[in-house]
């Protein structure tokens, strides 16, 4: 245990994590050079794509210094808000963490975060600078921030280059002088912490732990503390670039175990291994069960195609245990699933991923988040879709999700900031300059508020110099309606929204413009409407195609040229009452963009 050390990157998107966990691979010869490419621990084509981490990674290296051989576990973290719970559980699963700092762009709102979480974790942290060989680079005021930040000395921190293995050494040094080798009991009852899990389809569920006291052996039964599941280790090892078997695991170090376990559901992140025959005597602290966020229908174009996108979503969900769902049923839009994630990222890459592993043509509503409504009963409902919602007269209150928002920005777009966040129903809780050209501001907002565009709004009046994180804070009372949309006086429950009274009258007239714009012609008219309850609070009306049916009469008394449109217009509204007005994909897609 004397010469292991866990440790794990910290850092905001796209500031070197992978790219320098790249060069401690190579240094330590973790992998052949053949096996070699650029972010090694990024495996999915999506994180390539987009230059993010999705999913925590791990890998132990073995590196020898002055003269001792010491064992290395990295484990690499997403950097995203939506799998903070993911970061966390890995964090608990290290005795160290290197804090990544870009020198070009210096220290935003998911470096403080991370940071924090790593000091309540209690981890020693060795402050990087990185990308010191970028055109743009300003090591000498990163690290006056960092020194303010941290609350370190300069000559502890250490300037890097990923991309060119500038450092690199002062890291290791750092690693093996400045991190505490594990602490635990070799002689206790097994106590393993599950900070990550994958789907093989051969061998199932593959679970990542980090060993606290006791060991793990092949053909031991083992039991996870929080799901009360009891399985055999059919194979256990450590995360070399493939998986290694070993006989045992060890306190203190990071493995792997196989137990055929099918269903994804029965192992989660943050749970605790232990021995059947021997258990601990409490899990280890900080376990909780990912909640969804934000909910979304999901439904084929096709219809023929429900029972493809069942089978698509439940593939899905044994490589992330986080995402959920349920079918539903749309009048508008057949049959389909409600889907429940951790983030509008979460949903982009579910959605991406069922499109392109999948070969799925799929529509997606409005995200929404979910309600607490509490009824004159007593009873209380948690609402993730808007359609469910009980009448008016039955509900006491409405309570909506809230979070806490940190933005880091320049002084200059302060203004435009916070009138985007006033208007978005956010108070400004703090105000605090970080250095002179950086200052950070913390709200606290509906998370619905954030759900539809907030963030691309954000990017484009602070010309992407605006970093943003947050975190839920609980749920507060609101004053919250349905906003229903109706359409020859048929309500199309696809486009039913919750939203906050003050902002449904202006919602409610730009949707019935812009269906309006899109939903095609008939032979008779239709009326959008924009209701709460049974009052219109909007309306457009879409006009008739006319044939003209005066064109014969070419002369003669006006009592003839009447009489036909006297008889069309009865046609007309023999039509309205019996026609079905079709809703082209490109409506839905349109409510999405309302606010371009």
């Amino acid at each position: 245990m004397e010469n292991i050390r866990n440790f794990c990157i910290i850092a905001h998107i796209d500031h070197g994590k992978s790219t320098l966990a790249d060069r401690l691979i190579e240094t330590t010869k973790a992998i052949t050079e053949r096996n070699m490419m650029d972010t090694v621990l990024d495996n999915m084509d999506l994180e390539r794509e987009r230059g993010i981490t999705i999913k925590s990674h791990a890998i132990q290296m073995d590196f020898a210094w002055e003269g001792k051989k010491y064992v290395l576990n990295l484990i690499d973290t997403p950097g995203h808000v939506d799998f903070s719970y993911e970061v966390s559980r890995s964090l608990a699963a290290c005795e160290g963490a290197l804090l990544l700092v870009d020198a070009s762009q210096g220290i935003q709102a998911q470096t403080i975060s991370n940071l924090y979480l790593a000091v309540d974790q209690g981890l020693t942290i060795i402050p990087i600078i990185n990308k010191i060989d970028m055109p743009g680079a300003n090591p000498e005021l990163v690290e006056d921030q960092m020194m303010q930040l941290v609350g370190c000395k300069r000559e502890d921190i250490i300037r890097a280059s990923g991309r060119t293995g500038e450092g690199v050494d002062k890291i290791f040094d750092a690693i093996i002088n400045r991190l505490p080798s594990p602490k635990g009991n070799p002689d206790a009852p097994l106590r393993a912490l599950i900070f990550d899990s994958m789907f093989n389809s051969f061998r199932g569920v593959i679970a990542y732990y980090r060993v606290m006291d006791g060991a793990i052996r092949k053909g031991d039964k083992v039991q996870f503390v929080n799901t009360k599941a009891v399985y055999v280790a059919d194979e256990v090892g450590c995360l070399r670039f493939d998986l290694e078997p070993h006989a045992a695991v060890k306190t203190g170090d990071v493995g792997y175990i196989v137990t055929g376990v099918k269903n994804a559901k029965e192992i989660k992140v943050g749970d605790t291994i232990t021995q059947f025959d021997n258990p601990c005597a409490e899990g280890i602290h900080g376990f909780e069960d990912v909640k969804p966020m934000v909910f979304a229908g999901i439904y084929p174009i096709d219809n023929d195609d429900f029972a493809q996108l069942r089978d698509s979503l439940e593939k899905l969900q044994l490589n992330d245990a986080s995402l959920v769902f349920e079918p539903e049923t749309s009048i508008a839009l057949g049959f389909g699933f409600r889907c429940g994630f951790l983030g509008l990222l979460h949903l982009e890459i579910v959605q991406e991923r069922l499109e392109r592993e999948y070969d799925m043509n799929i529509l997606t509503t409005v995200p929404q988040v979910s309600y607490n409504a509490y009824l004159n009963n007593g009873e209380m409902l948690v609402i993730h879709n808007p359609a469910d919602m009980p009448d008016v007269t039955r509900i006491d209150r409405l309570e909506e999700p809230y979070i806490r928002a940190q933005v880091i920005t320049k002084p200059e777009y302060i203004g435009s900031i916070m009138t985007l966040c006033m208007d978005k129903r956010g108070n400004l809780i703090n105000q605090n300059y970080l250095t002179e050209d950086r200052i950070e501001l913390v709200f606290e907002m509906p998370l619905a508020e954030i759900v539809f565009d907030f963030y691309d709004r954000l990017k484009s009046i602070s010309r992407g110099y605006a970093s943003f994180d947050y975190h839920p804070i609980g749920y507060r009372p609101g004053d919250l309606i349905k906003l229903d949309i109706l359409l020859n006086a048929e309500q199309v429950d696809a486009f039913s929204t919750m939203i906050h009274r003050s902002k449904a009258e202006d919602f409610g007239r730009r949707m019935c413009e812009k269906l309006k714009e899109i939903i095609p012609r008939q032979m008779f008219m239709i009326p959008i409407q924009a209701a709460i309850g049974s009052k219109i609070i909007a309306r457009e009306s879409i006009s008739a195609m006319r044939k003209d049916v005066t064109a014969k009469c070419y002369g003669g008394d006006i009592s003839r040229k009447r009489k036909l449109l006297e008889k069309q217009k009865k046609g007309k509204k023999k039509m309205r009452q019996f026609g079905k007005v079709e809703v082209p994909q490109e409506a839905f897609i349109a409510v999405l963009k309302l606010n371009d």
